[in-house]
C-alpha cells in the first residue's frame, strides 16, 4: 500500500515538477534556471511543514506527500546538470549564485515551514 501512495504522489509531483519549470522558466530571459530553484523551493517548504508536522500526521500522508510527491516534484539531479551546464557556457556567477542560493533558500523554506507546522515538545504536567 505505501508503494501504491508513493506512486501516486509521484504522478503529480512530477509533471507538475515539468509544468512549473516550463512556466517559470518562459517568463525570464536568463541562464539562470528559475524553474528548478522554483520547484526546489517548493518543495523544501513543503516537506519542512510535514517534519514540523511529526507524529501529527499519519504515514500514509508522509509516503504519499513527503516521498511520492516532494521526491518526485524536487530535482537534485537538474539542480546538478544546469549548473554544470552554467560553468560550461562560463557563466561563472550564475553558477555560483545558483548553489548558494539553491542551498541557502531550501534550508531557510524547510527550516521556516518547520518552525511554523512544529508544535515543539508536549507541555509539563
Amino acid at each position: 500500500m505505501t508503494a501504491v501512495l508513493v506512486f501516486l504522489g509521484a504522478a503529480v509531483g512530477a509533471p507538475l515538477r515539468y509544468l512549473t519549470d516550463r512556466l517559470v522558466q518562459s517568463r525570464h530571459d536568463s541562464l539562470f534556471p528559475w524553474g528548478t530553484l522554483t520547484v526546489n523551493l517548493a518543495g523544501s517548504l513543503v516537506l519542512g511543514a510535514l517534519a514540523g508536522a511529526g507524529t501529527a500526521l499519519p504515514g500514509t500522508v508522509l509516503a504519499l506527500v513527503g516521498t511520492g510527491f516532494c521526491g518526485a516534484l524536487t530535482t537534485y539531479s537538474t539542480f546538478s546538470y544546469e549548473t554544470l551546464r552554467l560553468a560550461e557556457r562560463k557563466a561563472y556567477l550564475y553558477a555560483a549564485m545558483n548553489v548558494v542560493v539553491s542551498i541557502a533558500a531550501g534550508l531557510a523554506a524547510a527550516w521556516l515551514a518547520y518552525d511554523i507546522t512544529n508544535a515543539g515538545p508536549p507541555p509539563r504536567n
